[in-house]
């Protein structure tokens, strides 16, 4: 039988997990590249042979999304299987319709095939969008699971913009852990607040082998998802969190869409920060698209370290990267911190900005008053420094979920933000918890 020649497009993470789970041991398939978008500088290398298989002797090649075109034409590409998430509907439809017309077919795996079943309870944290709180959401969660004597561990989604192979498994128990295996910023931001909370944290490429580990330790397992993906795991609690900052888009972006519809509990966060109508209109939303699931919302309480630094100050604010990237958010966290503390101005950081810190920022034109705290390498991040130093502030607000201070020379003087979500109504996410855990006997 002749093989079928197969592209995963993708964004390092799940295009990865679903070739291990659908394709890596199919002899009907040939999986000839993988293509890579959102992330820079992951494309290049070579998807390892000791995790691609036997059928995979040299690897995988791993080609910008750019080439997708000429790859169908030149290696005879039948089948093109869409593997990333945090999408606008109408471009998956653009993308598509591009493969459609060159001659191959367009596949979006459903969530089943791609999800590997545990011998412990999972609670899944999904999103509608990036940066909505789940990780915030995740630790609740975590803290309430440890006042009833419950252990649970976090699985993050993939995040591998290192070596593959030495990523395979990862856990993280210490910052030291973070430190030794030399983590980008985008990792800190969503390991760091949990191992300082005390939290184990696994993440890595294989994610069947990383369940494994985590089910030695843990009596509860949190899927932890990225941007607004479908978990990995099978969820015995689906939860999926909604952003009252940017009321629509869950309605209009893939997966998040799914999720809506596959949740058990859909949690509004953010509400203390929201415009209560857009909230109204939200649970309106939630009702109407999923009408089994309970609807709760949390508040996302944001501290300031110092007000008093910010009042009255020309301040350049740094925001957690992925969010106001290809998250679409102009805002975040340390502009409501600034703006509540009286901050005189929000620095536009663009005419600073230098290397790949100035491409970010030409390809995210919304980003007028932020500067994406961007480290997928370490050029990235000597960009990051040299533009903060360049910048003409007063002060430097960090609300990055890490201590950037301690990656990075901060000339100027700089304070921190941070956050953490709380249920807003006295019906919330602890009821939702504790009668899980009723269900499966863990109180």
């Amino acid at each position: 039988m002749e093989r079928v020649k197969t592209v995963i497009m993708g964004a390092a993470g799940r295009d990865f997990h679903d070739f291990q789970l659908v394709y890596r041991d199919d002899p009907a398939t040939e999986v000839v590249a993988f293509t890579a978008t959102q992330i820079p500088g992951i494309e290049g290398r070579l998807f390892p042979p000791d995790i691609a298989g036997p059928l995979y002797p040299a690897g995988i090649p791993i080609v910008p999304e750019s080439d997708l075109v000429s790859l169908i034409r030149e290696r005879g590409v039948k089948r093109v299987v869409f593997a990333y998430s945090d999408i606008a509907h109408v471009d998956v439809m653009h993308k598509a319709s591009t493969v459609i017309a060159e001659g191959a077919e367009f596949v979006l795996l459903g969530a089943e095939p791609t999800m590997v079943k545990s011998t412990k309870p999972v609670i899944s944290v999904c999103a509608v969008r990036t940066g909505v709180g789940k990780s915030g959401i995740s630790k609740q969660i975590i803290q309430i699971l440890r006042e009833h004597n419950v252990t649970a561990v976090d699985v993050r989604h993939p995040m591998p913009y290192r070596d593959l192979l030495k990523m395979r498994v990862e856990r993280y128990a210490t910052i030291e852990d973070l430190d030794e295996l030399g983590v980008t910023i985008e990792e800190r931001e969503e390991y760091e607040h949990l191992v300082q909370a005390g939290i184990v944290v696994y993440a890595g490429v294989d994610y069947e082998s990383i369940l494994r580990e985590a089910e030695k330790e843990a009596d509860v397992v949190i899927w932890d998802g990225g941007n607004n993906d479908m978990p990995f795991y099978v969820p015995d609690l689906e939860i999926v969190a909604l952003d009252p900052h940017r009321p629509g888009h869950e309605l209009l972006y893939y997966p998040g869409e799914s999720n809506l519809k596959r949740a058990d509990v859909l949690v509004i966060n953010k509400v203390n920060t929201a415009d209560p109508a857009v909230v109204e209109q939200l649970k309106k939303t939630a009702a109407e698209q999923n009408h089994s699931a309970i609807v709760v919302t949390t508040n996302s309480l944001i501290e300031l370290a110092d007000p008093e630094a910010v009042r009255g100050k020309r301040a350049l604010v740094i925001e957690d990267g992925p969010t106001v990237t290809h998250g679409g958010m102009g805002y975040g966290a340390g502009v409501i911190a600034a703006r509540e503390a009286g901050a005189a101005e929000l620095v536009d950081p663009r005419p600073a900005a230098v290397g790949t810190i100035a491409d970010t920022l030409h390809k995210y034109p919304h980003l007028t008053e932020v500067l994406p705290a961007a480290g997928y390498s370490a050029q990235q991040l000597a960009d990051l420094q040299a533009t903060i130093a360049a910048t003409d502030c007063d002060v430097v607000v960090v609300a990055t979920p890490i201590d950037l201070s301690r990656l990075i020379k901060i000339e100027q003087p700089n304070v921190r933000v941070t956050y953490r979500v709380e249920d807003a109504e006295s019906m919330g996410v602890r009821d939702v918890v504790e009668a899980f855990l009723g269900q499966h006997g863990l109180i």
